[in-house]
């Protein structure tokens, strides 16, 4: 039988802003996630994305495969708030 894991915490996209030269492959890969200004460089969707919507995951993807400078990442965020300290 097969292990099922269950996808939890959610997702966002980072640009760096100095890589970035305003291509706007960001925004046709990922439309859900980026804008673009009126100069093509990309205004980024802030809230977080559940990583259980496998489809923008997908397109996020994409954008960080086909950005020519390299300037975006898939940031994970975990449900888990992990050790406190004191």
């Amino acid at each position: 039988m097969g292990v099922v894991r269950r996808r939890s915490g959610g997702f966002v996209l980072k640009v760096n802003p100095i890589l970035c030269d305003g291509y706007g492959h960001c925004h046709e890969l990922a439309p859900e996630l980026v804008n673009v200004d009126e100069w093509g460089y990309p205004i980024i969707k802030t809230a977080i994305t559940p990583l259980s919507d496998l489809a923008t995951l997908e397109s996020a993807r994409y954008a960080v495969r086909g950005c020519p400078r390299q300037a975006l990442r898939v940031e994970r965020l975990s449900d888990d708030p992990g050790p406190t300290r004191r």
